[in-house]
């Protein structure tokens, strides 16, 4: 028998992603949407879209955000979970602000999102908070969200297990493993962006510390090997002159061989699946600098629709739900991050181009 009183007051439930082009032609439009007032012209959003155009035009985050629905499909259905599991996008279809509608006219009221996007900060917080105030506003939804994932024993247990078998591949290719640098990467940010993560959060990079060093902790009790790890960035953007955060993760690679260090793992743990920043900037660039170098390497899985990862999802909505019911959550149970973390402070991870822009979810 499945219910939806699991989830309950929830009777809907919405994956919150970026969006990708599906087809060259889409490439452009879809940069026009994420570049939108920022006064870029279409010539070089060609340029830019050359990282599509090398994959065919088609980005493969969105077949991921199908697999994840799936996956979290089949965890629902073996809870006996029977409450609808939604799709909307920020820049590309399914638009959000579609999706939402179709969810009001579907007949539901109160709606759970999961966000693509484990870290705080305003590019992987904020932002989609401030796109669900505008898709939700005049209507007569309710739109809360799950707390950040990153260091939820779920996401930290895909990520244990992908390093795992990454380093199995190194030594498969006869590479000595114990002296194999665990290197992990992360989308860069505005500097003045990350400080701004600090306001009300333990920021940006502090939380990529934290899930670092417990994997890292994880993966060297469980191979009996003293890792070192470091953290590095991909996919800068943005005016030369602007401070990002660095190393920049080919940078690093060169530091790397520098000091006569030979193997390198990178680990994605900024992203949860295998979109353009992870096929580009990491199977391609990053894996193009390391043959230059003579550095042997291999990148590690991202979460993707691991069984511990998509469970726990599943426990962070069913923890936000019981919170929507006034019930304490089991701490022996739900692990990792701030219980009751669910609402931020407006200034919490601010908008610096619009400071007073209203988000969702926002106390």
């Amino acid at each position: 028998m499945t219910t939806t009183a699991q989830l309950d007051p929830y009777d809907a439930v919405i994956l919150v992603s970026f969006g990708g082009p599906e087809k060259p032609e889409d490439v452009v439009p879809f940069l026009r949407n994420v570049t939108r007032g920022r006064g870029i012209p279409d010539e070089r959003l060609e340029v830019v879209g050359e990282h599509y155009y090398r994959f065919g035009g088609r980005s493969p985050i969105n077949d991921q955000c199908r697999e994840l629905i799936a996956a979290l499909r089949t965890e629902f259905d073996a809870r006996g979970i029977a409450t609808p599991i939604y799709w909307g996008n920020r820049n590309w279809d399914p638009y959000l602000a579609d999706t939402l509608h179709r969810i009001g006219a579907d007949g539901h009221r109160r709606v759970l999102a999961i966000t693509t996007s484990a870290y705080p900060s305003y590019s992987s917080c904020r932002q989609y908070r401030e796109n669900l105030f505008d898709a939700t506003r005049g209507t007569a939804l309710q739109v809360d969200r799950i707390r950040q994932y990153a260091d939820h024993p779920g996401f930290v247990a895909a990520s244990v297990d992908a390093v795992s078998t990454g380093l199995d591949r190194l030594a498969t290719d006869g590479v000595d493993t114990e002296r194999t640098r665990l290197v992990y990467v992360t989308h860069s940010i505005p500097a003045a962006m990350s400080e701004a993560s600090q306001r009300a959060t333990r920021g940006y990079v502090s939380w990529h510390r934290t899930v670092m060093a417990e994997v890292t902790r994880q993966v060297s009790a469980r191979l009996g090997t003293d890792y070192q790890a470091d953290l590095v960035y991909c996919s800068r953007s943005g005016a030369p002159g602007q401070p990002w955060l660095e190393p920049d993760v080919n940078d690093h690679l060169k530091s790397l061989a520098g000091q006569g260090i030979g193997s390198a793992l990178l680990v994605p743990i900024g992203f949860i699946s295998d979109h353009m920043e992870v096929i580009y900037d990491l199977d391609t660039e990053a894996a193009e600098t390391a043959e230059e170098l003579g550095l042997d390497f291999v990148r590690a899985d991202t979460a993707g629709v691991h069984p511990a990862f998509i469970r726990g999802l599943v426990d962070l909505a069913l923890e936000r739900a019981g919170a929507a019911r006034g019930q304490r959550p089991d701490q022996s149970v739900i692990a990792g991050g701030e219980i009751g973390a669910y609402e931020c402070p407006a200034d919490c991870c601010l908008n610096l181009r619009d400071p007073d822009r209203p988000a969702l979810c926002q106390r």
